[in-house]
Protein backbone atom coordinates (compact mmCIF):
# COMPACT_ATOMS: atom_id res chain seq x y z
CA UNK A 1 0.00 0.00 0.00
CA UNK A 2 1.17 3.34 -0.55
CA UNK A 3 0.49 6.73 0.36
CA UNK A 4 -0.22 10.38 -1.40
CA UNK A 5 2.52 11.58 1.23
CA UNK A 6 5.13 11.45 -0.96
CA UNK A 7 9.18 11.64 -0.41
CA UNK A 8 9.14 15.34 -1.83
CA UNK A 9 6.72 16.26 0.91
CA UNK A 10 8.54 15.03 3.75
CA UNK A 11 11.62 16.67 2.71
CA UNK A 12 10.03 20.16 2.57
CA UNK A 13 8.42 19.71 6.01
CA UNK A 14 11.85 19.20 7.13
CA UNK A 15 13.34 21.43 5.74
CA UNK A 16 10.51 24.34 7.24
CA UNK A 17 10.74 23.17 10.75
CA UNK A 18 14.90 23.04 10.12
CA UNK A 19 14.81 27.16 8.71
CA UNK A 20 11.99 27.70 12.11
CA UNK A 21 14.90 26.41 14.35
CA UNK A 22 18.07 28.56 12.65
CA UNK A 23 15.77 31.99 12.75
CA UNK A 24 14.14 31.15 15.91
CA UNK A 25 15.37 33.90 18.98
CA UNK A 26 18.53 32.76 20.83
CA UNK A 27 16.95 32.51 24.06
CA UNK A 28 14.13 30.00 22.46
CA UNK A 29 16.63 27.69 20.92
CA UNK A 30 16.34 25.50 23.75
CA UNK A 31 12.59 25.28 23.74
CA UNK A 32 12.85 25.22 19.48
CA UNK A 33 15.15 22.25 19.79
CA UNK A 34 13.25 20.51 22.06
CA UNK A 35 10.34 20.93 20.02
CA UNK A 36 11.49 19.89 16.92
CA UNK A 37 13.43 16.58 18.57
CA UNK A 38 9.57 16.11 19.75
CA UNK A 39 8.62 16.89 16.32
CA UNK A 40 10.14 14.62 14.24
CA UNK A 41 9.48 11.32 16.67
CA UNK A 42 5.78 12.29 16.10
CA UNK A 43 6.15 13.05 12.47
CA UNK A 44 8.35 9.75 12.07
CA UNK A 45 5.68 7.41 13.46
CA UNK A 46 3.04 8.86 11.67
CA UNK A 47 5.01 8.93 8.53
CA UNK A 48 5.21 5.00 8.75
CA UNK A 49 1.78 4.56 9.39
CA UNK A 50 0.58 6.64 6.25
CA UNK A 51 2.97 5.06 4.08
CA UNK A 52 1.40 1.52 4.56
CA UNK A 53 -2.15 3.17 4.65
CA UNK A 54 -3.73 2.39 0.91
CA UNK A 55 -7.05 4.75 0.85
CA UNK A 56 -8.36 3.12 -2.30
CA UNK A 57 -8.15 -0.56 -0.32
CA UNK A 58 -8.31 0.27 2.96
CA UNK A 59 -8.57 -2.77 4.60
CA UNK A 60 -5.88 -4.66 2.64
CA UNK A 61 -4.04 -7.19 4.01
CA UNK A 62 -2.26 -10.79 3.48
CA UNK A 63 -3.62 -12.72 7.18
CA UNK A 64 -1.35 -15.66 7.56
CA UNK A 65 -3.40 -17.94 9.78
CA UNK A 66 -1.59 -20.65 12.24
CA UNK A 67 -4.84 -23.64 12.74
CA UNK A 68 -3.36 -26.04 15.54
CA UNK A 69 -4.71 -29.62 14.97
CA UNK A 70 -3.38 -32.08 17.02
CA UNK A 71 -0.74 -32.38 19.55
CA UNK A 72 2.29 -34.63 19.22
CA UNK A 73 5.01 -35.74 21.68
CA UNK A 74 7.31 -33.35 21.17
CA UNK A 75 5.07 -30.71 19.71
CA UNK A 76 2.40 -30.33 17.07
CA UNK A 77 1.20 -30.05 13.63
CA UNK A 78 -0.60 -26.88 12.59
CA UNK A 79 -2.19 -25.58 8.80
CA UNK A 80 -0.86 -22.94 7.81
CA UNK A 81 -3.62 -20.71 5.69
CA UNK A 82 -2.09 -17.35 3.81
CA UNK A 83 -5.16 -15.29 2.75
CA UNK A 84 -4.59 -12.33 0.53
CA UNK A 85 -7.58 -9.74 1.67
CA UNK A 86 -6.13 -7.15 -0.71
CA UNK A 87 -8.94 -5.96 -3.52
CA UNK A 88 -5.92 -5.13 -6.78
CA UNK A 89 -2.92 -6.66 -5.49
CA UNK A 90 -1.43 -10.19 -6.11
CA UNK A 91 1.58 -12.43 -4.93
CA UNK A 92 2.93 -12.94 -8.72
CA UNK A 93 5.58 -15.56 -10.37
CA UNK A 94 8.13 -16.57 -8.12
CA UNK A 95 5.40 -16.09 -5.76
CA UNK A 96 5.63 -15.43 -1.83
CA UNK A 97 8.42 -16.23 0.73
CA UNK A 98 7.94 -16.57 4.23
CA UNK A 99 9.79 -16.54 7.31
CA UNK A 100 10.18 -16.66 11.10
CA UNK A 101 12.16 -16.88 14.08
CA UNK A 102 11.45 -19.40 16.49
CA UNK A 103 10.55 -18.36 20.40
CA UNK A 104 12.54 -21.63 21.50
CA UNK A 105 14.88 -24.35 19.49
CA UNK A 106 11.64 -25.46 17.63
CA UNK A 107 12.75 -27.75 14.56
CA UNK A 108 9.99 -28.73 11.79
CA UNK A 109 9.85 -32.78 11.15
CA UNK A 110 7.85 -32.44 7.80
CA UNK A 111 6.38 -30.03 5.88
CA UNK A 112 3.50 -30.78 2.99
CA UNK A 113 2.70 -28.34 0.59
CA UNK A 114 5.51 -26.60 0.76
CA UNK A 115 9.07 -26.76 1.99
CA UNK A 116 12.23 -24.77 3.50
CA UNK A 117 15.01 -23.45 1.01
CA UNK A 118 17.46 -24.84 3.70
CA UNK A 119 18.02 -27.24 6.05
CA UNK A 120 20.01 -26.29 8.47
CA UNK A 121 22.56 -27.88 10.80
CA UNK A 122 20.76 -30.75 11.98
CA UNK A 123 23.86 -32.95 12.98
CA UNK A 124 22.52 -33.63 16.60
CA UNK A 125 19.68 -35.51 15.61
CA UNK A 126 19.72 -39.55 15.01
CA UNK A 127 17.69 -41.82 13.56
CA UNK A 128 14.90 -39.19 12.54
CA UNK A 129 16.54 -36.40 10.76
CA UNK A 130 13.97 -33.31 11.04
CA UNK A 131 13.03 -31.16 7.56
CA UNK A 132 14.84 -27.98 8.91
CA UNK A 133 16.75 -26.87 12.15
CA UNK A 134 17.33 -23.53 11.45
CA UNK A 135 15.98 -21.15 13.93
CA UNK A 136 14.76 -18.66 10.99
CA UNK A 137 13.21 -20.93 9.04
CA UNK A 138 12.75 -19.52 5.11
CA UNK A 139 9.21 -21.03 3.12
CA UNK A 140 8.53 -21.61 -0.14
CA UNK A 141 5.15 -22.66 -2.08
CA UNK A 142 5.64 -26.13 -4.07
CA UNK A 143 5.36 -26.20 -7.99
CA UNK A 144 2.34 -27.41 -9.72
CA UNK A 145 2.66 -30.97 -10.53
CA UNK A 146 4.50 -31.97 -7.20
CA UNK A 147 3.54 -35.89 -6.26
CA UNK A 148 -0.08 -36.31 -4.11
CA UNK A 149 0.92 -37.40 -1.04
CA UNK A 150 3.27 -34.01 -1.38
CA UNK A 151 0.20 -31.89 -1.50
CA UNK A 152 -2.07 -29.78 0.50
CA UNK A 153 -5.18 -27.86 -0.18
CA UNK A 154 -4.56 -24.44 -1.63
CA UNK A 155 -1.05 -25.38 -2.27
CA UNK A 156 1.26 -25.95 -4.79
CA UNK A 157 1.00 -22.85 -6.94
CA UNK A 158 4.57 -21.77 -7.51
CA UNK A 159 3.40 -19.61 -4.81
CA UNK A 160 0.88 -17.38 -7.07
CA UNK A 161 -1.71 -16.15 -4.86
CA UNK A 162 -4.70 -13.84 -6.70
CA UNK A 163 -5.51 -10.96 -5.41
CA UNK A 164 -9.09 -11.20 -3.54
CA UNK A 165 -10.83 -8.76 -5.78
CA UNK A 166 -9.88 -10.37 -8.80
CA UNK A 167 -10.63 -14.38 -7.70
CA UNK A 168 -11.09 -14.80 -4.46
CA UNK A 169 -11.03 -18.81 -5.20
CA UNK A 170 -7.61 -18.32 -5.86
CA UNK A 171 -6.44 -15.76 -3.07
CA UNK A 172 -5.38 -18.46 -0.81
CA UNK A 173 -2.27 -20.53 -0.15
CA UNK A 174 -1.59 -23.01 2.22
CA UNK A 175 0.74 -25.68 3.69
CA UNK A 176 0.82 -28.26 6.75
CA UNK A 177 4.00 -28.24 9.58
CA UNK A 178 5.21 -30.75 12.50
CA UNK A 179 6.72 -28.68 14.36
CA UNK A 180 9.25 -30.56 17.46
CA UNK A 181 10.56 -29.66 20.62
CA UNK A 182 8.23 -27.00 21.26
CA UNK A 183 4.91 -26.91 23.25
CA UNK A 184 2.24 -29.36 23.95
CA UNK A 185 -0.38 -27.51 25.08
CA UNK A 186 -2.02 -24.08 24.61
CA UNK A 187 -0.27 -23.11 27.52
CA UNK A 188 3.32 -24.15 26.70
CA UNK A 189 3.73 -23.05 22.92
CA UNK A 190 5.68 -20.37 22.58
CA UNK A 191 4.67 -18.17 19.33
CA UNK A 192 6.83 -17.71 16.56
CA UNK A 193 7.84 -14.15 15.66
CA UNK A 194 9.95 -11.69 13.89
CA UNK A 195 7.86 -12.75 10.77
CA UNK A 196 8.59 -11.57 7.01
CA UNK A 197 7.01 -12.12 3.73
CA UNK A 198 8.54 -11.21 0.64
CA UNK A 199 5.34 -10.97 -2.35
CA UNK A 200 7.75 -11.88 -4.32
CA UNK A 201 9.84 -9.21 -3.85
CA UNK A 202 10.03 -6.52 -0.57
CA UNK A 203 7.08 -4.09 0.67
CA UNK A 204 5.07 -6.26 3.35
CA UNK A 205 5.91 -5.67 6.93
CA UNK A 206 4.16 -8.10 9.20
CA UNK A 207 2.83 -7.79 12.83
CA UNK A 208 3.52 -10.11 15.74
CA UNK A 209 1.78 -13.06 16.04
CA UNK A 210 -1.54 -12.83 18.05
CA UNK A 211 -4.13 -15.57 19.68
CA UNK A 212 -7.77 -15.65 18.26
CA UNK A 213 -10.73 -17.65 18.63
CA UNK A 214 -9.82 -20.98 17.16
CA UNK A 215 -10.86 -21.50 13.73
CA UNK A 216 -14.32 -23.52 12.93
CA UNK A 217 -14.66 -26.08 10.54
CA UNK A 218 -17.32 -28.05 8.34
CA UNK A 219 -17.21 -31.51 7.98
CA UNK A 220 -17.49 -32.72 4.40
CA UNK A 221 -21.01 -33.68 4.84
CA UNK A 222 -21.43 -29.62 6.60
CA UNK A 223 -23.50 -31.84 9.32
CA UNK A 224 -20.77 -31.40 12.51
CA UNK A 225 -18.44 -28.45 13.15
CA UNK A 226 -14.87 -29.16 14.64
CA UNK A 227 -12.59 -26.89 15.46
CA UNK A 228 -8.80 -26.43 15.33
CA UNK A 229 -6.95 -26.87 19.38
CA UNK A 230 -5.26 -23.41 19.28
CA UNK A 231 -5.05 -20.32 16.66
CA UNK A 232 -2.77 -17.64 15.89
CA UNK A 233 -2.58 -14.82 13.21
CA UNK A 234 -0.04 -12.66 11.36
CA UNK A 235 -1.37 -9.46 9.35
CA UNK A 236 0.96 -8.25 6.86
CA UNK A 237 0.41 -4.94 5.11
CA UNK A 238 2.31 -3.61 1.83
CA UNK A 239 4.33 0.17 1.12
CA UNK A 240 4.79 0.57 -2.45
CA UNK A 241 7.34 3.03 -0.26
CA UNK A 242 8.90 0.01 1.29
CA UNK A 243 9.03 -1.64 -1.89
CA UNK A 244 11.09 0.67 -4.25
CA UNK A 245 12.05 4.55 -4.34
CA UNK A 246 11.29 4.65 -7.81
CA UNK A 247 7.27 3.94 -9.32
CA UNK A 248 7.15 1.18 -11.48
CA UNK A 249 4.69 2.15 -13.86
CA UNK A 250 3.84 5.92 -15.45
CA UNK A 251 0.58 7.28 -17.35
CA UNK A 252 0.35 9.11 -20.61
CA UNK A 253 -2.68 10.73 -22.16
CA UNK A 254 -4.38 12.20 -25.53
CA UNK A 255 -7.19 12.69 -26.71
CA UNK A 256 -9.74 13.31 -30.11
CA UNK A 257 -9.94 16.98 -29.38
CA UNK A 258 -6.38 17.88 -29.31
CA UNK A 259 -3.64 16.78 -31.36
CA UNK A 260 -0.92 16.71 -28.31
CA UNK A 261 -0.01 13.58 -26.38
CA UNK A 262 0.88 14.11 -23.19
CA UNK A 263 3.90 11.84 -22.78
CA UNK A 264 4.91 9.84 -19.23
CA UNK A 265 7.09 12.81 -17.43
CA UNK A 266 10.81 11.80 -18.16
CA UNK A 267 12.70 9.30 -15.37
CA UNK A 268 9.34 8.95 -14.59
CA UNK A 269 10.85 5.05 -13.18
CA UNK A 270 14.04 6.44 -12.45
CA UNK A 271 16.95 6.80 -15.03
CA UNK A 272 19.55 5.34 -12.68
CA UNK A 273 20.27 2.35 -14.68
CA UNK A 274 19.76 3.57 -18.16
CA UNK A 275 23.12 3.62 -19.90
CA UNK A 276 23.70 -0.29 -18.60
CA UNK A 277 20.23 -1.64 -18.19
CA UNK A 278 18.51 -1.25 -21.64
CA UNK A 279 18.42 -1.66 -24.81
CA UNK A 280 16.74 -0.13 -28.04
CA UNK A 281 14.20 -1.63 -29.52
CA UNK A 282 15.46 -1.38 -33.24
CA UNK A 283 18.97 -3.19 -31.47
CA UNK A 284 20.17 -6.76 -32.60
CA UNK A 285 19.81 -7.19 -28.93
CA UNK A 286 15.93 -7.00 -28.37
CA UNK A 287 16.07 -9.75 -31.26
CA UNK A 288 18.51 -11.88 -29.77
CA UNK A 289 17.40 -15.65 -28.81
CA UNK A 290 17.06 -15.98 -24.91
CA UNK A 291 16.61 -11.97 -24.39
CA UNK A 292 13.10 -13.10 -22.46
CA UNK A 293 14.76 -15.13 -20.24
CA UNK A 294 14.57 -14.25 -16.51
CA UNK A 295 17.22 -13.83 -14.73
CA UNK A 296 17.53 -15.59 -11.11
CA UNK A 297 17.85 -12.10 -9.13
CA UNK A 298 14.94 -11.19 -11.17
CA UNK A 299 16.71 -7.74 -12.35
CA UNK A 300 14.65 -6.00 -15.73
CA UNK A 301 16.03 -5.31 -19.13
CA UNK A 302 14.06 -2.62 -20.34
CA UNK A 303 13.40 -0.61 -23.61
CA UNK A 304 15.28 2.74 -23.82
CA UNK A 305 12.76 5.11 -23.09
CA UNK A 306 12.46 8.79 -22.23
CA UNK A 307 10.39 7.65 -18.50
CA UNK A 308 11.98 4.04 -17.93
CA UNK A 309 9.36 2.57 -17.18
CA UNK A 310 8.77 -0.92 -16.86
CA UNK A 311 4.89 -0.23 -17.44
CA UNK A 312 2.98 2.29 -19.34
CA UNK A 313 -0.51 2.77 -19.17
CA UNK A 314 -2.19 5.41 -22.11
CA UNK A 315 -5.57 7.16 -21.10
CA UNK A 316 -7.15 8.63 -24.70
CA UNK A 317 -10.09 10.06 -24.51
CA UNK A 318 -11.97 8.23 -28.00
CA UNK A 319 -15.36 9.19 -28.88
CA UNK A 320 -18.29 12.38 -27.65
CA UNK A 321 -21.39 11.22 -27.85
CA UNK A 322 -24.87 12.98 -27.30
CA UNK A 323 -25.03 10.66 -23.67
CA UNK A 324 -21.84 8.94 -23.84
CA UNK A 325 -18.25 9.16 -24.08
CA UNK A 326 -15.42 6.68 -24.72
CA UNK A 327 -12.51 6.36 -23.90
CA UNK A 328 -9.04 3.49 -24.72
CA UNK A 329 -6.71 2.61 -22.08
CA UNK A 330 -3.70 0.57 -23.07
CA UNK A 331 -0.99 -1.12 -20.80
CA UNK A 332 2.36 -1.90 -22.84
CA UNK A 333 5.29 -3.72 -21.29
CA UNK A 334 8.87 -2.26 -22.18
CA UNK A 335 10.52 -5.23 -19.84
CA UNK A 336 12.11 -7.94 -21.87
CA UNK A 337 12.71 -10.31 -19.00
CA UNK A 338 8.87 -10.13 -17.74
CA UNK A 339 5.26 -11.17 -18.23
CA UNK A 340 2.68 -10.36 -16.07
CA UNK A 341 -0.57 -13.14 -15.31
CA UNK A 342 -3.15 -12.06 -13.43
CA UNK A 343 -2.61 -7.99 -14.30
CA UNK A 344 -4.86 -5.84 -12.49
CA UNK A 345 -5.43 -2.23 -13.31
CA UNK A 346 -7.33 0.13 -10.92
CA UNK A 347 -8.56 3.64 -12.29
CA UNK A 348 -9.88 7.00 -10.28
CA UNK A 349 -12.49 8.74 -12.00
CA UNK A 350 -15.56 10.38 -11.20
CA UNK A 351 -17.69 8.72 -14.03
CA UNK A 352 -16.88 5.29 -13.35
CA UNK A 353 -20.11 5.54 -10.99
CA UNK A 354 -21.89 4.87 -14.75
CA UNK A 355 -19.38 2.40 -16.95
CA UNK A 356 -22.30 0.91 -19.47
CA UNK A 357 -19.67 -1.29 -20.85
CA UNK A 358 -16.06 -2.63 -20.96
CA UNK A 359 -15.36 -3.93 -24.50
CA UNK A 360 -11.87 -6.45 -23.74
CA UNK A 361 -11.40 -6.40 -19.62
CA UNK A 362 -13.42 -7.54 -17.21
CA UNK A 363 -14.32 -4.39 -14.76
CA UNK A 364 -15.42 -4.79 -11.30
CA UNK A 365 -16.14 -1.34 -9.79
CA UNK A 366 -14.21 -1.12 -6.02
CA UNK A 367 -16.50 0.79 -3.27
CA UNK A 368 -13.78 0.61 -0.30
CA UNK A 369 -16.32 3.89 0.74
CA UNK A 370 -20.13 3.03 0.56
CA UNK A 371 -20.98 6.58 -0.10
CA UNK A 372 -17.84 7.14 -2.98
CA UNK A 373 -18.09 4.96 -6.59
CA UNK A 374 -15.28 6.14 -8.29
CA UNK A 375 -12.63 3.35 -8.30
CA UNK A 376 -12.63 0.42 -10.38
CA UNK A 377 -10.18 -2.17 -11.35
CA UNK A 378 -9.93 -3.74 -14.63
CA UNK A 379 -8.18 -7.46 -15.23
CA UNK A 380 -7.94 -9.55 -18.10
CA UNK A 381 -10.45 -12.22 -19.46
CA UNK A 382 -8.84 -16.14 -18.66
CA UNK A 383 -7.39 -17.16 -21.28
CA UNK A 384 -7.79 -14.47 -23.43
CA UNK A 385 -5.87 -11.29 -22.20
CA UNK A 386 -4.82 -12.17 -19.07
CA UNK A 387 -1.14 -12.41 -19.70
CA UNK A 388 0.80 -9.14 -20.56
CA UNK A 389 3.67 -10.62 -22.78
CA UNK A 390 7.33 -9.44 -22.54
CA UNK A 391 8.26 -6.54 -24.33
CA UNK A 392 8.10 -6.84 -28.13
CA UNK A 393 5.48 -6.57 -30.76
CA UNK A 394 2.97 -8.83 -27.99
CA UNK A 395 3.64 -7.31 -25.15
CA UNK A 396 0.95 -4.83 -24.93
CA UNK A 397 -3.28 -5.37 -23.99
CA UNK A 398 -5.95 -2.92 -24.55
CA UNK A 399 -9.51 -2.20 -24.11
CA UNK A 400 -12.44 0.71 -24.67
CA UNK A 401 -15.28 1.76 -22.21
CA UNK A 402 -18.10 3.65 -22.61
CA UNK A 403 -19.57 5.29 -19.69
CA UNK A 404 -22.65 7.55 -19.89
CA UNK A 405 -22.42 10.90 -18.52
CA UNK A 406 -23.70 12.81 -15.74
CA UNK A 407 -24.66 15.83 -17.20
CA UNK A 408 -24.41 17.64 -14.12
CA UNK A 409 -20.93 17.24 -13.61
CA UNK A 410 -19.30 15.72 -17.61
CA UNK A 411 -16.88 17.94 -19.37
CA UNK A 412 -13.73 17.84 -20.92
CA UNK A 413 -12.82 20.86 -19.51
CA UNK A 414 -9.35 21.51 -17.16
CA UNK A 415 -8.79 17.69 -18.12
CA UNK A 416 -11.72 16.37 -16.24
CA UNK A 417 -11.65 13.30 -18.81
CA UNK A 418 -8.54 11.86 -17.29
CA UNK A 419 -7.63 9.79 -14.38
CA UNK A 420 -7.35 10.96 -10.83
CA UNK A 421 -5.04 7.73 -9.89
CA UNK A 422 -3.41 4.99 -11.70
CA UNK A 423 -2.63 1.64 -10.26
CA UNK A 424 -1.00 -1.04 -11.98
CA UNK A 425 -0.16 -4.67 -10.28
CA UNK A 426 -1.16 -2.59 -6.90
CA UNK A 427 1.35 0.18 -7.75
CA UNK A 428 0.80 3.52 -8.04
CA UNK A 429 1.70 5.05 -11.50
CA UNK A 430 3.33 8.64 -12.17
CA UNK A 431 0.58 10.73 -13.65
CA UNK A 432 1.96 13.83 -15.54
CA UNK A 433 2.00 17.37 -14.42
CA UNK A 434 -1.75 18.74 -14.80
CA UNK A 435 -0.67 21.39 -17.03
CA UNK A 436 0.15 19.33 -19.64
CA UNK A 437 -2.75 17.51 -20.14
CA UNK A 438 -4.40 18.11 -23.71
CA UNK A 439 -6.59 20.58 -23.45
CA UNK A 440 -9.81 22.21 -25.80
CA UNK A 441 -8.96 23.70 -28.51
CA UNK A 442 -10.57 26.88 -27.36
CA UNK A 443 -7.92 27.17 -24.45
CA UNK A 444 -5.14 24.69 -25.38
CA UNK A 445 -2.79 27.46 -26.24
CA UNK A 446 -3.71 29.78 -22.91
CA UNK A 447 -1.95 28.43 -20.14
CA UNK A 448 -3.50 30.43 -17.06
CA UNK A 449 -0.68 30.68 -15.18
CA UNK A 450 2.14 31.81 -17.84
CA UNK A 451 -0.71 34.25 -19.23
CA UNK A 452 -0.91 35.62 -15.70
CA UNK A 453 2.92 35.82 -14.63
CA UNK A 454 3.79 37.52 -18.50
CA UNK A 455 0.75 40.51 -17.57
CA UNK A 456 2.20 40.64 -14.14
CA UNK A 457 5.49 40.97 -15.84
CA UNK A 458 4.36 43.84 -18.35
CA UNK A 459 2.52 45.48 -15.33
CA UNK A 460 5.93 45.35 -13.56
CA UNK A 461 7.61 47.11 -16.83
CA UNK A 462 5.00 49.63 -17.48
CA UNK A 463 5.31 51.02 -13.77
CA UNK A 464 9.18 50.77 -14.10
CA UNK A 465 8.95 53.20 -17.62
CA UNK A 466 6.67 55.66 -15.78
Amino acid sequence: MESSYSAADLKFTLFSILIIFMFSPAGNKLTSFICLFIYLIIFGFCFMIIVAYDPLDPSGNITIKWDVMSWTADGYVAAVTMNNFQLYRHIGAPGWTLGWQWAKKEVIWTMVGSQTTEQGDCSKFKGNIPHCCKRNPTVVDLLPGVPYNQQFANCCKGGVVSAWGQDPSASVSAFQVSVGLAGTSNKTVKLPKNFTLLGPGPGYTCGPAKVVPSTVFLTTDRRRKTQALMTWNVTCTYSQFLASKNPSCCVSFSSFYNETITPCPTCACGCQNKKNNCIMSDSKEAHRKGVNTPRKDNSPLLQCTHHMCPIRVHWHVKLNYRDYWRVKVAITNFNYRMNYTQWTLVAQHPNLNNVTQVFSFDYKPLVPYESINDTGMFYGMKFYNDLLMEAGPQGNVQSEVLLQKNKDTFTFKQGWAFPRKVYFNGDECMLPPPDTYPFLPSSANVNPVTFFTLVASALLVILSIC
